[in-house]
């Protein structure tokens, strides 16, 4: 029977069609976007860098995400994953585009940190006290030093896989793992202090050691729905239906429903502790946040990126329904957006949502250019790792 389904599996199309005009479809909307964008950054300058930010880190955590789950897969030696695993894969070979794009958030600084605008160093003893770390030029270093390390391995981890496709390799099988454990031990690093940099920086005065793990929780549960996406496209458009079946569906489901839970425990638990120990320059942050109409973001991803997921996913069924899954994990990539953006605005816009048409413009740019690239590397290479020593395992799975 193995026997019989490995040799169906290969009757598969491997290459995604080149003449397929998603690519192009996807950088006209991109371009569409980034001159909007530029039209809005003269209107209204702050309001672009505010949105700039939001979109950035929108598409970093889609591609971190995706950067971690390969590691991830080659650590644990999965089995189950590497029919789909060329998906996050090329995800992940963006981070070399990444780096470039957060040179605009440098030159809008004195938008977005409060502790780069001198009359408030000079007034603010918290700001002094936090002035070893927080200052332009160790910014600039750290954020060099990210990137550089995301890249190489991006570009390792993919380079490798792709390299393997043309003929099997074991040196190039155990380099994967020699790559990837000590690079998602320094990968937690970076995306910490990263996150503490972009996001949590911009309310000077406020911490929370447990940011960096609500940012990684946020962005692994909707990079695994990215794939869940992107995997069910590929199926409605009749591609790879003999290699990937339910059964690997049912568990990309059962790991979006495992960091689903994940996510609303950090989630929860830094709102808890933060809440009872009440200090004020701690709870501000949750307070312009619960604040007016923005209370009701709060609600909608408690119950909609938490509640509403659990109770839909929970069932063996559930995780195997296309309809279902494709459903939720749009969803989920929908909050994701709003949720980043939740973070970022109340700083510009206390006490209400405002929502700008700045806001789209930036993302539909930013979601442009990621998705043509996507499709467009995506095209250049098989779709599944075909001399992966463990793919026998990956398709005979059910």
């Amino acid at each position: 029977m193995s026997m019989d389904h490995h040799h169906t599996s290969l009757t598969d199309q491997l290459t995604f069609p080149e003449d397929n005009r998603i690519a192009t479809a996807f950088f006209g909307a991109g371009f569409v976007g980034i001159a909007l964008s530029l039209i809005g950054l003269f209107v209204n300058t702050e309001q672009f860098f505010f949105s700039y930010l939001t979109s950035f880190t929108f598409i970093a955590s889609l591609v971190l995400g995706a950067l971690f789950f390969v590691m991830l897969q080659h650590i644990t030696r999965s089995g189950w994953s590497v029919v789909l695993r060329r998906i996050p894969e090329t995800m992940s070979y963006q981070l070399l585009w990444l780096g470039v794009l957060f040179i605009p958030i440098l030159f809008g600084m004195q938008f977005l940190y409060e502790w780069t605008r001198p009359e408030l160093i000079a007034t603010d003893e918290l700001i002094q006290h936090k002035q070893p770390y927080l200052n332009i030029p160790f910014f600039v270093i750290r954020n060099v030093i990210y990137f550089a390390v995301w890249a190489f391995l991006a570009y390792k981890l993919y380079s490798n896989s792709v390299k393997m496709d043309r003929q099997a390799n074991s040196d190039l099988d155990r380099q994967q793992r020699v790559i990837s454990a000590p690079g998602i031990l320094v990968f937690a690093f970076t995306v910490a202090f990263a996150s503490f940099d972009w996001l949590m920086s911009m309310d000077s005065g406020w911490f929370s050691t447990m940011f960096p793990v609500y940012y990684f929780a946020m962005s692994v549960q909707t990079v695994l729905a990215v794939v869940v996406v992107l995997v069910i496209y590929l199926l409605r458009k009749g591609m790879l239906t003999n290699t990937i079946n339910n059964a690997h569906l049912h568990d990309l489901g059962a790991l979006l429903f495992g960091f689903t839970v994940f996510y609303a425990y950090i989630a929860f638990s830094q709102f808890l502790l933060i809440y009872y120990a009440n200090f004020p320059k701690e709870i501000l942050w949750f307070y312009y946040r619960f604040e007016g109409s923005w209370i009701f973001l709060a609600y909608l991803f408690l119950i909609g990126r938490f509640v509403l997921p659990f109770v839909l996913l929970l069932g063996k069924k559930a995780k195997t329904n296309h309809k279902l899954l494709f459903g939720v994990s749009l969803w989920i990539i929908l909050l994701q957006f709003l949720e980043l953006y939740w973070i970022v605005m109340p700083i510009l816009h206390q006490g209400s949502i405002t929502f700008h048409w700045l806001d789209l413009a930036l993302l539909l740019a930013f979601f442009g250019i990621s998705a043509g690239l996507f499709f467009r590397q995506f095209s250049r290479h098989s779709m599944v790792p075909k001399n992966d020593p463990l793919l026998a395992e990956s398709l005979n799975k059910h």
